[in-house]
């Protein structure tokens, strides 16, 4: 599969099909058990901090990848005035409408590529935010902020909370798990024919997923060509990722696991 086109449908695909594994998780019993509390917040405190920083409070928001839509309820929490999670992956789309017809707050919820943004979510926001586990799945990282910049009113704010590219390197179920298992530098992206899964093992279900490694240079490099001035980076030795990462907060020395950025349009 060659078009960058072709790789987004298939991630797409590969997710739909991963949805009803995801609403028979204990992750998924909890969120409904807790999303219907108005201060209801799944966001860690790394981000909360960020986001408070930044200035959510009052602000519209918009959240590319949103997934099944938790955390962009949690932006409600922290004072935002209206917030749209967008997203490609329908079947995790109607999670989000479950979990929002059990909240007090009223998100809206967006199905599209980010590649292809309806005319009316351009430069209609404040904050654009991205978090975990999105721009991997991006085959073209410049592309992908050139689009996501697109939804920003001038001086608006782009915020990542990212899984760090140095854990790309390191596979936690390998029996040496501290070995380097693959280059920083890697080209091309990690073809995966299984579930997507947070947690357990994945099952092959014949739908090919991308994954492509970003390096830092090529995440900072594409805010800047996308018009936006880096006005925050800041790196953490703590995982925000799946837990089975979380072995690397316990090492003797500690590794980058994440990073904040922010972006102002300029």
């Amino acid at each position: 599969m060659s078009s960058a086109k072709s790789v987004i449908s298939s991630n797409r695909d590969a997710w739909n099909a991963s949805a009803d594994h995801h609403r028979t998780s204990r992750a998924w019993t909890t969120l409904l058990e807790s999303v219907g509390m108005p201060d209801f917040s799944c966001l860690d405190a790394t981000l909360t901090e960020r986001l408070r920083e930044v200035g959510i409070a009052g602000k519209d928001v918009i959240q590319l990848g949103c997934n099944n839509g938790r955390e962009s309820l949690s932006l409600f929490a922290l004072g935002a005035r209206t917030v749209v999670g967008l997203d490609q992956a329908s079947a995790f789309l109607d999670q989000a409408r479950e979990l929002t017809a059990r909240s007090p707050h009223t998100p809206t919820f967006v199905e599209s590529d980010v590649h292809e943004l309806p005319a009316d979510l351009h430069e209609s926001f404040d904050i654009a935010l991205i978090t975990i586990g999105v721009l991997n799945w991006m085959p073209d990282i410049k592309a992908f902020f050139v689009h996501a910049a697109k939804t920003l009113r001038p001086g608006g704010t782009l915020v990542i909370y990212e899984t760090h590219p140095f854990l790309e390197m390191l596979d936690p179920e390998s029996t040496d798990r501290w070995r380097i298992s693959s280059s920083y530098f890697q080209t091309g992206p990690i073809v995966e024919d299984k579930t997507i899964v947070y947690e357990g093992q994945a099952e092959a279900n014949g739908i090919s997923s991308y994954w492509h490694p970003h390096t830092l240079a090529e995440i900072i490099t594409g805010t800047i060509s996308a018009g936006l001035r880096i006005s925050h980076f800041s790196e953490y030795p703590h995982s925000n990722r799946e837990e089975i990462y979380d072995i690397y907060e316990d090492g003797y020395w500690a590794v980058p696991m994440c990073y904040t950025l922010t972006g102002i349009k300029m």
